[in-house]
C-alpha cells in the first residue's frame, strides 16, 4: 500500500504547531505535493525522508512555520538549492502574492520541480541552473536556503542575490550559521524542534556595484 497523507492529518498538525489555519484548497494541494513527492522519489532521491508523519514533521509543518514567518514586504523570493521545492513551494503555496524563483542546479530535480510547479498549479519560476549564472544584477527580496551543501558557502552566495535591505532567510541549527558581513539578523525558534530555527537576517548596506 502507498504512503498517504490526508487533508485532515495535515490541518491537525499546523493547528498542533500554533500556526495560522490553512485554506482548504492549500491543505488540498499539500496532499497532492506528497504523491507527486513520493512518485518521483521511487526513481530520484530528493528527500532522506519518506514516512508521511516525518515529512508532515520536518518538511511541510517547519516549511509553512517559515512561510507564515516571513518579514512584511517581500515581493520576491529565490530558493537557492531548491532540490525538493523546500521551502520555496511551500511558500509559494502559502502566499501566493509573492513572486518565487526555484533555483536548483540539478537537471532532474530541475525537472521535479517544472512538474510540482505545473500540477499544483503554482506562479513560480524555475530557474535550472546554478544561480551564479543568473543575469548580473538580478536580485531578490529575500533568499532562502534549506539542507543545501556547504551550508555556509552557500548562504555567501545566497548573499550575492540579496537586493538593498533585502532578507537573507535561513532554515538550519542553532548557532550554525554565520551571518555574511553587512547583514545583521535573528533566530526563531521553528515549534516541534529542539534546535531548528529560522535566521531571519536583512541587508543593512548596499553592496558595491548594485544598482539603486
Amino acid at each position: 500500500m502507498k504512503p498517504q497523507l490526508s487533508a485532515e492529518t495535515i490541518a491537525e498538525a499546523v493547528e498542533r504547531a500554533g500556526l495560522s489555519p490553512l485554506t482548504v484548497d492549500v491543505v488540498e494541494r499539500f496532499c497532492a505535493y506528497f504523491e507527486l513527492l513520493n512518485r518521483w522519489n521511487a526513481r530520484l532521491s530528493l528527500t532522506a525522508i519518506r514516512a508521511p508523519d516525518e515529512i508532515l514533521r520536518w518538511h511541510f509543518v517547519e516549511c509553512i512555520f517559515c512561510a507564515q514567518s516571513l518579514p512584511a514586504g517581500i515581493a520576491t523570493l529565490l530558493d537557492y538549492g531548491s532540490g525538493a521545492g523546500f521551502p520555496g513551494l511551500p511558500i509559494a503555496l502559502c502566499r501566493p502574492e509573492i513572486r518565487v524563483t526555484l533555483g536548483e542546479s540539478q537537471g532532474k530535480k530541475a525537472a521535479f520541480l517544472r512538474e510540482a510547479v505545473r500540477s499544483l498549479g503554482i506562479s513560480a519560476e524555475v530557474h535550472g541552473g546554478r544561480v551564479e549564472a543568473m543575469a548580473a544584477g538580478r536580485l531578490f527580496d529575500a533568499v532562502s536556503l534549506r539542507a543545501v551543501d556547504k551550508m555556509q558557502a552557500a548562504v555567501e552566495g545566497a548573499a550575492d542575490r540579496v537586493g538593498v535591505r533585502g532578507w537573507l532567510i535561513v532554515l538550519a541549527g542553532a548557532g550554525d550559521v554565520q551571518l555574511p558581513e553587512g547583514f545583521i539578523g535573528h533566530e526563531i525558534a521553528i515549534p516541534g524542534s529542539e534546535r531548528r530555527v529560522i535566521v531571519e537576517a536583512r541587508r543593512t548596506h548596499v553592496p558595491r556595484g548594485t544598482p539603486l
